[in-house]
């Protein structure tokens, strides 16, 4: 009889102690805290904030305008850049379709003039009927009339078409910047998410890479639970858990999928309040909850429960 009542004792303890560690064969139980992805949206521009169009709470799709600076300043510079652009665009096209006819006809006829007038004046030198300063002037101006028409005719050299070119690329990647700052001037959300944070207001000076706002995501938030190595070979990637939080207790349950199993061991977190807990080498599990309505919000603390019967 002694010893069936031993038994029996020694049954209940052991039941006792599995129903405290919160886990089974069956079931592994474990708690964690609601975590969600944000994104910090900073201003790429600096310059004095014109307009705010969303507020802490606002739901954003992506591309809506969240931030508008004044683009005043940027424009002007946009118009000098353009206007840049044209000039060497106009400079580059000559270069390349070399020199007008007309132009050419031109130097070509005040050439022949000038050389007319050097073998007149040559020949009357040679009687000494000019003086040798006369003779000079006009050898000058032939040797002028006969470089200018020889250029035009030859056009320009490849070196000074490519410096052209270059000259031309580089006013176009300017123009093409201002106009990405004006652009930049209208700060958007880069995906859908809530406004968690707003930090300016309109009339202030934001300087580049200033944040302005904070993006959470809240359709998919996350839950890090961790289990001790024997529960480990229990558990996959892709397994289903059932997620919980007092708000709603047992009578409502969300649904979470196992994203990340760690590959390495490590001390449970130090917000786990006993010794006996915090000494313990436990691997970290990842699980993404679905969370349509947001009711599952960041920092709530959540209870996870993966059946384990199912592998």
């Amino acid at each position: 009889m002694r010893i069936s009542f031993g038994l029996a004792t020694l049954i209940a303890c052991a039941a006792l102690v599995t129903g405290c560690s919160g886990n089974s064969r069956d079931v592994i139980e474990a708690s964690g805290i609601i975590e969600a992805t944000d994104v910090t949206i900073g201003s790429e521009v600096a310059g004095k904030v014109k307009e705010v169009r969303a507020d802490e709470g606002s739901q954003v799709r992506s591309g809506d305008t969240l931030v508008v600076i004044d683009d005043t300043e940027y424009r002007l510079q946009l118009r000098q850049a353009e206007a840049n652009l044209s000039a060497n665009d106009a400079g580059y096209r000559l270069a390349v379709e070399g020199t007008r006819q007309e132009d050419l006809l031109q130097a070509e006829a005040a050439y022949r003039t000038a050389e007319s007038d050097y073998q007149r004046m040559k020949d009357l030198l040679a009687t000494q009927s000019v003086t040798q300063k006369q003779f000079d002037d006009v050898y000058s101006r032939f040797v002028a009339a006969d470089q200018t028409y020889r250029k035009l005719k030859a056009g320009l050299r490849p070196e000074e078409i490519r410096s052209a070119r270059v000259r031309r690329e580089y006013a176009a990647a300017q123009a093409d910047l201002l106009r990405k700052k004006v652009r930049d001037c209208a700060i958007t959300a880069p995906s859908s998410g809530t406004i968690t944070l707003r930090s300016v207001e309109p009339g202030e000076l934001v300087t580049m890479g200033m944040n302005v706002m904070r993006l959470t995501y809240l359709e998919k938030v996350k839950l890090t639970i961790y289990i001790n190595e024997t529960e480990l070979g229990r558990v996959h990637l892709g397994q289903l858990a059932k997620v919980n939080i007092d708000t709603f207790g047992k009578g409502r349950e969300f649904e979470g999928k196992i994203v990340y199993i760690s590959p390495v061991a490590e001390f449970t977190p130090k917000n786990v309040q006993t010794k006996e807990e915090r000494s313990k080498l436990v691997f970290g599990v990842k699980m993404e909850i679905q969370n349509p309505d947001g009711s599952l919000k960041p920092g709530l603390p959540a209870d996870a429960r993966i059946v384990t019967t199912q592998q």
